[in-house]
C-alpha cells in the first residue's frame, strides 16, 4: 500500500476513506450508513469492494458490531488524517469564498438547533450542520478535526467515550426525559404518568442512540414491568404514536399536537446530561452563549417542560 492509499486495481477516494472512518467511529454498518446518508446494503457492498482491492478484511463483523482488524487499524491510521485534511481544505476554501468564518456544527436531535444556528448567523458566523444519532461519533469527529463543536447528550448510566484533548461545557446537568402518547391514551388524563399505566403498551426505542436502550431497560426493570418493545428511529416512532400503535421516549422540549401528547414520567426515571464539546476554549466560548439562549427559549415554549421547571423541587441547573 503506497502513501496515497492505493492498490493495483483501485485508487481509494476520499469517500471510501470517509466510509471506513464512519464504520470505525460508529461501530456499526447500520449506524455508519445513517451517518453517511446511504443505504446499508450499498455501504456493505462498498466495504467488500475496498477489502477485495486491499487484499484483506478491514473489520470483524459480530453481533456486538464492527471492530477493525489489524489491517483495518493500519488503514484507518492513514485514512483519518487524510479525511481530516480534506475537510479542513474544504472548510478553508468555503470561508475564503464567502469571506466569513465557517463553524462546523455537529449535533444529536434537539428542538434548540434552529434557534442556535439562527443566533450563530446573527453573530457573524457561518454554521454548517452535521446530524448524527450517536454522540460518541460526533465527539470523535470533533477530535479528528471534522467538526468544530458538537452538541451532544449523555444518557444517564452510559458514560460517553470522551476523546483525549476535547474540552467540554455542561449546558444541562440532568434533563428529564418525557414520553409521547397518543392524544386519546387513557394516561393523558393526568399531567404525570406512572410507568405501570404503560406496562401493556408497545414501546418503540431507537437502539442506535448511544446508551438509550440500556437506560430504558434499566427503567423497566426498576419499575417491575416488561412491555413489548419495537426498535425503530424516532421519526417512525412519532408517526406510530399518533395512531396509537406505540408510546416512546421524548425530550422535554417536545410539544403536544392534536394527535399526540407529551407527559412527564413519575419520578423522572430517565435523564441525560447535555454537553457542548470542542477542541479549544475559543470555540466553546463562541458557540455556547447562542446555544444557551436557544435551549432555554425552546424550554419556555414547551408547556410540560416549563411546568416542570417552575414547580420541581430540584429544577434544572445550567452547568
Amino acid at each position: 500500500m503506497g502513501s496515497a492509499l492505493r492498490s493495483e486495481g483501485m485508487n481509494l477516494e476520499v469517500r471510501h476513506l470517509r466510509a471506513l472512518c464512519a464504520i470505525a467511529d460508529t461501530g456499526s454498518l447500520h449506524r455508519a450508513a445513517r451517518q453517511l446518508g446511504v443505504a446499508q446494503p450499498s455501504l456493505s457492498t462498498q466495504l467488500r469492494r475496498i477489502e477485495q482491492e486491499l487484499g484483506g478484511t478491514l473489520f470483524v463483523r459480530a453481533r456486538t458490531g464492527c471492530r477493525p482488524t489489524p489491517l483495518g487499524s493500519l488503514v484507518l491510521s492513514r485514512a483519518r488524517p487524510l479525511v481530516a485534511e480534506m475537510r479542513s481544505l474544504v472548510s478553508e476554501a468555503r470561508a475564503a469564498a464567502t469571506g466569513g468564518p465557517e463553524l462546523r456544527v455537529g449535533s444529536t436531535a434537539s428542538k434548540a438547533l434552529a434557534g442556535w444556528l439562527r443566533r450563530l448567523r446573527a453573530r457573524g458566523q457561518d454554521p454548517t450542520l452535521h446530524m448524527n444519532v450517536s454522540p460518541n461519533a460526533l465527539l470523535r469527529m470533533v477530535a479528528d478535526g471534522q467538526l468544530d463543536v458538537a452538541f451532544v447528550h449523555e444518557v444517564e448510566g452510559s458514560p460517553l467515550r470522551i476523546p483525549e484533548g476535547l474540552r467540554l461545557r455542561t449546558l444541562v446537568e440532568r434533563e428529564p426525559q418525557f414520553v409521547y402518547l397518543s392524544a386519546d391514551h387513557p394516561a393523558t388524563a393526568h399531567p404525570v404518568v406512572h410507568l405501570s399505566d404503560l406496562a401493556t403498551d408497545r414501546w418503540m426505542i431507537d437502539p442506535t442512540v448511544d446508551g438509550e436502550w440500556d437506560a430504558v431497560q434499566r427503567m423497566f426493570r426498576t419499575a417491575g414491568i416488561n412491555p413489548h418493545v419495537l426498535h425503530g428511529d424516532y421519526h417512525t416512532a412519532a408517526a406510530l404514536v399518533a395512531t396509537g400503535e406505540v408510546v416512546t421516549v421524548c425530550q422535554p422540549t417536545a410539544v403536544s399536537h392534536p394527535d399526540m401528547a407529551v407527559r412527564r414520567l413519575q419520578g423522572d426515571p430517565l435523564g441525560v446530561r447535555l454537553l457542548l464539546a470542542a477542541r479549544t476554549e475559543t470555540d466553546l466560548d463562541g458557540a455556547l452563549p447562542a446555544l444557551e439562549e436557544a435551549y432555554w427559549e425552546s424550554a419556555r415554549q414547551a408547556p410540560a417542560y416549563r411546568e416542570w421547571l417552575e414547580h420541581e423541587a430540584s429544577p434544572l441547573t445550567r452547568g
